[in-house]
């Protein structure tokens, strides 16, 4: 999906893989590896996600839900750790005892260099590898959306130099 964003995440929300948009998309944070550590601990979060808390409750409740199928898997303790001491809005969340599954949804991004990016989110289960996840993030054709989806492409795409 060269003109979507995409990336395919592990349970504890690291980015194993995305493609060029995926990659510029979260490229602004130090916290860009990991989905979850950039939601909680990023203090420019609260800017990057026009409905933080949205995103917050929604990487709560499948985390919680990936520890539920995975109890034992020490990376994702390892991050809920480190989530549940460094920040007090995952603790009250996560203290809420919620969990749901993914589903079709809508987040808008506003990204430091192109502005807000409005998309649907689908997520697919990487069925060879269990815990594994592909995320797509679709702006509507011929929206503002694609528009800066598209700029940000243009921006992360390094030139080609000319002889």
């Amino acid at each position: 999906w060269p003109d979507q964003p995409a990336l395919v995440v592990n349970r504890s929300y690291d980015v194993l893989a995305a493609n060029t948009l995926g990659r510029a998309l979260h490229s602004h944070s130090p916290f860009g590896t990991n989905l979850a550590r950039l939601v909680f601990l990023d203090p420019a979060a609260d800017a990057f996600y026009a409905d933080w808390a949205a995103a917050a409750d929604g990487t709560v409740t499948g985390l919680r839900l990936a520890q539920g199928a995975a109890p034992d898997d020490a990376r994702l303790s390892a991050v809920v750790a480190e989530l549940l001491e460094g920040s007090e809005r995952f603790r009250s969340r996560w203290n809420a005892g919620d969990a749901r599954g993914k589903r079709l949804s809508h987040k808008t991004f506003v990204h430091p260099l192109v502005g807000a990016i409005a998309v649907r989110t689908h997520h697919f289960d990487v069925r060879s590898a269990p815990g594994q996840e592909l995320v797509v993030y679709q702006a509507e054709p011929g929206s503002t959306s694609a528009q800066n989806l598209a700029l940000l492409g243009a921006l992360a795409t390094p030139s080609v130099e000319r002889t």
